[in-house]
């Protein structure tokens, strides 16, 4: 039986995480470590909080799987569990269900991917899974020009829905080289959606505006971004009603760049004797 490491960034107690693990739990030996609070935004970072030097790691209730709330990010997790901390090391690691898209090059800095990709550099398959929760404010306001983001309740998202997508996508994670990643974003709907393969996006589903500045400070908020969508690509697919599922590797070097040769630094007699 597949051995299933089940991370988050919004935290264990989040609905997303208990949905995603409950519907791989059927098939798969499914353990769940994530962090205690939640960690969003965090890309791969490794952080911990440490007490003592220890790593706290509590037990969580989650009917019928073993899970742990551990004081640490989730790409941290992922390395603790590759270490054996949580029990036989995972085959494979599947984070989300994350509260809102990680689709186009935004990937880079969302917790949710940065921990599959961490377990795809430690050789594992993984897949990061998302539900596409965001909607733009109808009102607006003088600060966010009306593209402000809002998220609806959790209670009325379709988690169901981003589990039931990353079930079905477990043979093709199964069969994926080593050191793949699935990147995958379901609309939040009702039906079960197509899935199509994607491109990524060249930018976010979000970003960052100034909402106010001052003397001393500035206030942020999170705004849709206004580009264009690109056809194919992962938010333009969104966009129209489908699942996405875009491959992603860990970082890798580019081959063939020319690089100046660098001078060879000066001698201390050159340095004297005024030859440099």
């Amino acid at each position: 039986m597949t051995r299933v490491l089940v991370t988050n960034d919004d935290g264990v107690s989040a609905p997303g995480i208990l949905a995603l693990a409950s519907a791989l739990a059927a098939d798969h030996d499914v353990v769940v470590a994530a962090p205690g609070d939640e960690a969003s935004g965090m890309s791969a970072a490794l952080t911990a909080v440490v007490s003592d030097g220890q790593i706290v790691i509590e037990p969580y209730a989650m009917p019928r799987i073993t899970a742990y709330g551990v004081a640490a990010s989730p790409a941290y997790i992922v390395v603790l569990a590759s270490l054996g901390v949580f029990g036989p090391p995972p085959d494979i690691v599947v984070s989300g269900i994350n509260r809102g898209a990680n689709a186009g090059r935004a990937v880079l800095h969302s917790a949710t991917v940065g921990a599959a990709l961490t377990a795809a550099n430690y050789g594992m398959r993984a897949m990061a899974v998302s539900l596409d929760v965001l909607t733009t404010e109808s009102s607006g306001s003088a600060a966010s020009g009306g593209n402000a983001i809002v998220v609806p309740s959790d209670d009325v998202l379709h988690w169901r829905t981003a589990a039931s997508v990353a079930s079905d996508l477990m043979e093709a994670v199964v069969s994926a080289p080593a050191g793949t990643v699935l990147n995958v974003n379901v609309p939040d709907t009702e039906p079960m959606p197509e899935v199509r393969e994607a491109s990524l996006a060249s930018f976010g589903q979000a970003s960052i505006a100034v909402a106010e500045a001052g003397e001393g400070f500035v206030r942020t908020t999170i705004e849709r971004s206004g580009e264009k969508l690109a056809p194919g690509s992962d938010l333009a697919l969104l966009a129209e009603g489908f699942a996405t599922v875009t491959a992603l590797r860990p970082p890798a070097a580019v081959g063939g760049l020319r690089i100046p040769e660098q001078r060879a630094a000066p001698s201390g007699s050159e340095r004297r004797s005024g030859l440099v």
